[in-house]
This record gives structure tokens, sequence and C-alpha cells, in this order.
């Protein structure tokens, strides 16, 4: 990405009537003048020696040295452009061509922190973004890199990197709490989140038990520990968990949602179906909630199953869940006698897994 950037930003270096400053004279604007010529016709070798005369012959003109940097970073050479630029920098701190080329130089180069000031100076906001993300200054990056977002959004190169700037806060914060406050019961939260990720659940197990019996009211660890039973199959443990979650975080669309999938495990529908819908009313329109809604209504409210199901398929297009949600519906279709409906969900079912089988295999 600091390669497109730095593209992006290269100017048409002299203008034409340019009026000679003081500091320069008559024989280095010619070969000024000349190297601008050579640089449009591609031919930077020459362009680069005569900016060069121009600034040994005027070594206090500002435009020569910053034609030179221009003409290095055009060809590619960052790290001699960095000089000549420097130079341009001292003779005119206020120039903000000068200032953004310099900064995209250094951080070319790895000197993100040298790169910062230059870049703050101008609001080159993605740029100074990544400069401030390896300088390990991830909140000023993540902030950076919001911003830059703001004026380009989708960006993939500014999301690959806010993305990593996060992760660098959260990493940041974390040794913080755990450096700072070690025996605390979000420390023992965060060591159980450790272990889980590294799939050691018993670990896991023992500090999220940990944190419960320190802090009984603790958001959100039950859910976390719930979900540790859940990844190996253990649902009445996850059940118990995740009720008390339901009962400490009543409007918690996911609490919801985690006990109505664990109860449908269970095989107890009825119970899912309810706490299913009182997800769906919490958070409208998630597509695992209205699958899982849609399965475990399928016997007990054909209506639901149907409604749930058929708005997994207008929210999903061609992924596994979509792909499930038409078996489901050809099943129940078939059920209600509607063959043809329920064999045509079926052909759709088949298509999404044979389009999701190609793209694996292409992608292997």
């Amino acid at each position: 990405m600091i390669t497109r950037l730095v593209t992006s930003f290269l100017f048409a270096s002299l203008l034409a009537g340019q009026q000679a400053p003081e500091s320069a004279s008559r024989e280095a604007i010619q070969h000024l003048q000349t190297g601008v010529e050579l640089e449009k016709r591609g031919d930077l070798d020459n362009a680069i020696k005569e900016f060069s005369d121009a600034t040994r012959i005027s070594p206090n003109y500002e435009m020569g040295f910053l034609n030179l940097g221009d003409a290095y970073m055009k060809k590619g050479e960052y790290g001699k452009a960095i000089a000549p630029l420097n130079k341009a920098a001292e003779l005119n701190p206020d120039s903000p061509t000068t200032q953004r080329l310099l900064g995209f130089a250094l951080l070319s180069q790895g000197y993100a922190a040298n790169a910062i000031p230059h870049l703050e100076r101008v609001r080159e906001y993605g740029a100074l973004g990544i400069a401030q993300m390896e300088s390990g200054k991830y909140s000023e990056a993540v902030a950076s890199l919001q911003a830059a977002l703001a004026k380009t959004p989708n960006d993939p190169d500014l999301l690959y990197y806010l993305a990593r700037a996060s992760e660098g806060l959260s990493s940041q914060s974390m040794d913080s709490l755990l450096s700072a406050f070690p025996g605390s019961a979000r420390a023992h939260q965060a060591m159980a989140q450790h272990y889980f990720s590294t799939k050691d659940t018993a670990k896991a197990e023992q500090e999220y038990e940990q944190a419960i019996r320190m802090r009984s009211d603790l958001p959100g660890v039950r859910l976390e520990l719930g979900e540790v039973y859940a990844s190996v199959s253990d649902w009445p443990k996850a059940e118990q968990l995740f009720r008390q979650e339901t009962q400490i975080q009543p409007g918690s669309a996911e609490a919801a949602f985690r006990l109505g999938d664990a109860l449908m495990k269970q095989g107890k529908m009825k119970e899912a179906v309810s706490e299913l819908q009182r997800s769906d009313e919490l958070h409208p329109d998630m597509p695992e909630t209205l699958y899982d809604l849609g399965k475990s209504a399928l016997n007990l409210q054909p209506p639901e199953a149907e409604r749930a199901l058929l708005r997994v398929t207008e929210l999903e297009k061609e992924t596994l869940l979509a792909s499930q949600a038409y078996q489901a519906l050809s099943v129940l279709h078939r059920k209600q006698g509607k063959t043809e409906l329920a064999s045509k969900e079926l052909q759709e079912f088949q298509r999404i897994q044979s389009l999701l089988q190609n793209n694996l295999a292409k992608s292997n």
C-alpha cells in the first residue's frame, strides 16, 4: 500500500512560467527544465542527472532537491530520495508536497517514527496510520486509519492495516491488564480466553471459574465458559451457563441464541423455539438465529419455521447456511405435500453445495 500511496501523490514537478527564486541561477533553472522534460518522456536516469546538476549549481534551490527526490521515488529508489527531500524540507518546511513525499520515502524504508511528523503535517492519514502502527502507537494508528477510511471506504489495504492496528491495540491493552492487575477477575477471564484459543479447554475452564468466583455478577463470563462446554458438546453444562447469562443480561440476543442452540442440541425444541424467538426479537435478521429457529420449529410451528428459513435464504446468498436452509425448507414442504416446491428447494440446496465444493477445490 505504501507504494500505491506514494504513486498517487507524485506531482507535476515544475509549472510552466514559474518565476525562479533568487537562490537559483539561470543555469540551474535550465537543468531543472531539461530534467522535467526528460522525466515527462520517461527518461528518469537522465532527469536525475539534470536535477542533480541543478542542486550542485544552486545548493539552496528547493525545487531542484524536490524534483530530484520526486524522480528517485518515481524510479522506485525511495532510499535515495530521502536525502534530497530532507534538504528540500530544510529549505522550505512549509511545502506540503515535500512533507508528503518525505514521509512516504521514510516510511517505505522502515523509518516509521521519522515519517510520522511529516505525514501529520499534511494529514496524510492512511500512511500516517501505518507509520504509527509500525511505531507501536496503536491507539493513534486506529484513529488515523479510521479517518482515512472515512474518505475512502472499503479500501482493502486500509482495512487490512486497521485490523492489524486493532489487534496490536488489543494485545497492548491485554498486556497492561495482566501486568497491572494480574490477580483480577478480568485477568483470569483474559487468560481463559487465551487458553480457549489454544484449545486448552481444561485450563480455560479453571480460569473462567476463578473469574466467576471473584465476581459472580460479571457479564459475559458465563457466556464464554458456556461456549467452552459447547465446543466439547457438553450441552447440559453449556445450557446451565447460558441460562445464567440470560438472567444476568436479559437483553442479550447472543445469550438467548446460545441458550436456544444448546436446548435444540438436546432435543428440547419447545424451549429452544421460545429462546430463539426472543433472540430474534432482540436482534432481528441474524441468519444463524433464524436457521436454528427454523430447525427447532420445524415440527412444532411449521409456519414459524417456514418464515425463519425463508428469511435465511433472503439474507444469505450461495453460502453454506443458505444451502442448509433450502434443505430444511425442502423437508418441511415435502411433509406438507408441496412436492414441486420441495423439489425446487432440494435442487437449490444441491446447486449451492456443488458451487461451494467447486470453490473449495479451486482454492486448494
